[in-house]
């Protein structure tokens, strides 16, 4: 769909009525041509030649975002799609709103918009000044394209995207023994002062005691350690899998974590937020404590921010001015949390108290809701 506005279109005549110019390099070996063309006119070839597609966006669920270091959301699927077509790469920019995404385009700052602005087809807006990139999108784009994304991203993530053999949760309960592996987690919690059981809760959590465990996101092994990050952490990727070498760069990670919290004081406290961050992401965490600092709770208690947590899968919070980060899975993060506590505590022999936020999960108008007690027998 084309877009114009009276002044571009005097200053497109304008520019119509000269040659592509040539610009003059002065270098050590004197003064040489420019071949490079320094009009506006950057369409489907030039796009092409420079191996980028450029588009915009808003974060969300149905649009772009960071999901364990991958990027996901339909119009970032689709986005990647065409730029297969094309033969480029893509670079998926996030802007505040739709103005600033008009603004951006019109300035040539990018490509396209890839977000639905329109209810006919995709509802994308190619720049005014590239018509055959424009074509190209046209002839690309069919309506069964929008629930084959949609069929893809279902399926990574859901638990059948991770190939892992599972195992019980407790090898013998009788015996104390949780797993093959409780001696590298007895050695290497004491390194955090963790309570051994809660690395193997979390690790049965993370792959359910399987050493080859991977994700299609490329997390590995017991811990489901990402490469970059193992490459962080001073862990091999050809020992990726080792499984000791796997459990002591993950204590590693969240000892980084810890120092990372180091703002909430109370151990018990800061171990959940170190959960979360370990799955959901640290800044995404922030970004919720920053929301129940906002509506009055405690930014440092999990079970007053626990609810911002699930509020950045809605836009009202993920746009909110102090979410530097924008959507994110905050159910995946708030059950993973959960589990890991309860299967910890079972380990323990402990009955667990959990408290649940309302069915809204987050507080409207700063009005507190009430939260519901009962009672989970291991």
């Amino acid at each position: 769909m084309k877009w114009h506005f009276a002044w571009i279109f005097g200053l497109f005549l304008l520019a119509s009525c000269v040659q592509k110019k040539q610009e003059t390099l002065v270098t050590p070996w004197g003064e040489i041509a420019d071949t490079i063309p320094t009009d506006d006119d950057f369409d489907l070839d030039e796009i092409q030649q420079n191996g980028e597609l450029i588009a915009l966006t808003l974060t969300g669920p149905e649009t772009y975002y960071d999901y364990k270091g991958k990027h996901l959301g339909t119009q970032y699927l689709l986005a990647q799609r065409f730029a297969d077509k094309l033969g480029v790469s893509l670079r998926m920019e996030v802007c505040r709103d739709t103005a600033e995404m008009m603004r951006r385009l019109e300035d040539g700052d990018a490509d396209l918009i890839c977000y639905p602005m329109t209810k006919k087809g995709l509802g994308w807006i190619v720049g005014d000044d590239k018509e055959d990139l424009e074509d190209e999108l046209q002839a690309w784009f069919k309506p069964s394209l929008v629930d084959e994304v949609k069929k893809e991203e279902e399926f990574l993530l859901s638990n059948r995207a991770v190939k892992r053999r599972v195992f019980a949760p407790m090898l013998n309960r009788t015996g104390g023994v949780i797993s093959h592996y409780d001696a590298f987690f007895q050695r290497y919690a004491a390194t955090i002062r963790w309570d051994w059981r809660l690395i193997a809760a979390q690790c049965y959590q993370e792959s359910t005691f399987d050493p080859l465990a991977r994700s299609w996101a490329g997390a590995c092994g017991l811990m489901q350690i990402m490469p970059g990050t193992a490459d962080h952490l001073g862990l091999s990727r050809a020992n990726i899998y080792d499984p000791e070498q796997n459990i002591a760069a993950a204590v590693r990670y969240l000892a980084e974590l810890e120092r990372s919290f180091s703002d909430i004081r109370e151990h018990a406290e800061r171990t959940r937020f170190v959960l979360a961050a370990y799955n959901g992401g640290y800044f995404h965490i922030r970004d919720a404590m920053e929301l129940a600092r906002k509506h009055g709770r405690n930014p440092y208690h999990w079970h007053e921010v626990e609810p911002f947590v699930l509020g950045l899968s809605r836009p009202e919070f993920y746009n909110d001015p102090v979410v530097k980060n924008g959507y994110m899975r905050g159910s995946e993060t708030v059950d993973y949390v959960r589990k890991i506590q309860e299967r910890w505590n079972g380990y323990r022999g402990v009955k667990t108290v959990r408290s649940v936020a309302a069915p809204s999960g987050i507080p409207q108008k700063a009005k507190r809701e009430r939260k519901k007690k009962f009672q989970v027998n291991e």
